[in-house]
């Protein structure tokens, strides 16, 4: 299928959703639905792989964490950064094209920070080291974007605290496990998430260098971007690995894909917007592996 017969198909899909005219369609658009389960997949991971039946996956907290995770955790994370990013998105034609340019408006603010709020109650939900994790998303979800760390205009930071992505996940595995995931887990999910930062950061690199912003992108070009991205998923696979082999070879996808996007004809604008989907087919995967393990009690 060709990319305009998807986005025909998008565009009469989108037809159906709330207009970003109101208040409740704005919000919508502003928690970049695409990419929803950016914060809600490795929720459902996590809580996989840390119960021991399934009663425990389908605890009260594992709910509650998916459905927080899965919508206004990410009002939040984009409310912010498109609160402190208004000016610089301005000459950003992404915004124009695929998302909503941010809205000065009291109520978003109010939804934004009410939003935030919502996820500070789980500190009375989960363990110690659920909590810990849980404050380390916080400050990156906000010094990401905002004064005075603001990570995203620091190269190699920028990738780094993008590492708020697999939290989610470990705060999930605590809260149903009672205890951390395996480190090496932590590590290569880590590892995974500054590589797809990065990818994603490449259709910016003009908008941004126009802007005066330096990212990890901006700094080492397009070109070395790509093996940039192609070097932190090689390690992810090969600390994944160390977990289960089968991790590991899935992880490998990555690393093959930004080789094919690098020496070919492929726009990476375009490839940016497959890695949704990309992401969905890799962690249900991951999770079949994890419910087969759970229900048939057989890991290989």
């Amino acid at each position: 299928m060709s990319d305009n017969a998807v986005r025909t198909r998008l565009e009469s899909v989108a037809g159906y959703l709330p207009s970003e005219e109101t208040r409740l369609g704005y919000l919508f658009w502003l928690s970049r639905p695409r990419f929803w389960l950016y914060l809600g997949g490795p929720v459902i991971v996590g809580a996989t792989f840390a119960a021991d039946s399934v009663a425990e996956l389908f605890s009260p907290i594992a709910v509650l964490l998916l459905a927080y995770f899965t919508v206004p955790a990410n009002v939040f994370l984009y409310g912010v950064n498109d609160a402190f990013d208004a000016d610089i998105d301005e000459a950003n034609p992404k915004k124009d094209e695929q998302e909503v340019r941010y809205r000065d408006d009291i109520w978003v603010v109010i939804a934004v920070a009410m939003s935030g709020a919502l996820g500070g109650m789980f500190i009375f939900l989960l363990p110690s080291a659920g909590t810990q994790a849980l404050a380390l998303w916080f400050l990156l979800a906000i010094e990401y974007s905002a004064p005075p760390l603001r990570f995203k205009t620091m190269p190699l930071l920028d990738s780094i605290s993008n590492g708020l992505y697999i939290l989610p996940g470990v705060i999930a595995f605590t809260a149903v496990a009672g205890e951390l995931p395996p480190i090496l887990a932590i590590v290569a999910g880590w590892l995974w998430t500054m590589g797809m930062h990065t990818f994603s950061a490449i259709p910016d690199i003009e908008p941004d260098r126009e802007a005066g912003i330096r990212t990890t992108a901006t700094v080492l070009g397009k070109r070395r971007t790509y093996y940039y991205c192609a070097a932190c998923w090689l390690a992810a696979a090969a600390a994944f690995s160390q977990v289960h082999v089968l991790f590991g070879a899935l992880l490998l996808l990555y690393p093959v894909l930004v080789f094919g996007i690098a020496f070919s004809g492929i726009d990476v604008d375009d490839a940016y917007w497959w890695y949704p989907a990309i992401n969905t087919l890799i962690g249900m995967t991951m999770t079949m592996g994890g419910l087969w393990v759970l229900l048939f009690g057989y890991g290989g």
